[in-house]
């Protein structure tokens, strides 16, 4: 029988940092969530394609917006904004940035696994 589980990004079992932003991992039940905070200013294609070394993010993500405001345009041009409360669903090739002067706060429950993992 399964054994229930426990943890908190209190204690994250794993952070990484990159340019305005980082992102904090925990595993359960074989799923691997990423608490990420970006921080006024973060754009994927300037703060983490560096570490990424491809186009755009090829990362798919499935997202709780908990802070902030986020603008994601995917590869083939179509543009969304997201907010607190909502999710999100985005495909690989994109690229996200900040909008205004709060941080963003998402919890991703796909694709933080690699996520800003140098190379």
């Amino acid at each position: 029988m399964a054994k229930m589980q426990k943890c908190s990004f209190d204690r994250p079992e794993e952070s990484r940092t990159f340019e305005k932003g980082k992102v904090e991992l925990l595993t359960v039940g074989g799923i691997t969530f990423g608490r990420a905070t970006f921080q006024p200013g973060w754009r994927w294609s300037t703060c983490v394609k560096p570490l990424a070394k491809t186009r755009s993010c090829e990362a798919p993500h499935l997202q709780y917006h908990v802070a902030g405001r986020f603008c994601v345009v995917m590869d083939d041009g179509s543009e969304e904004e997201f907010g607190p409360g909502e999710v999100s669903l985005l495909p690989p090739g994109h690229d996200a940035w900040v909008v205004g002067d709060e941080p963003v706060v998402v919890v991703d429950i796909v694709g933080m696994e690699n996520y800003a993992k140098k190379r």
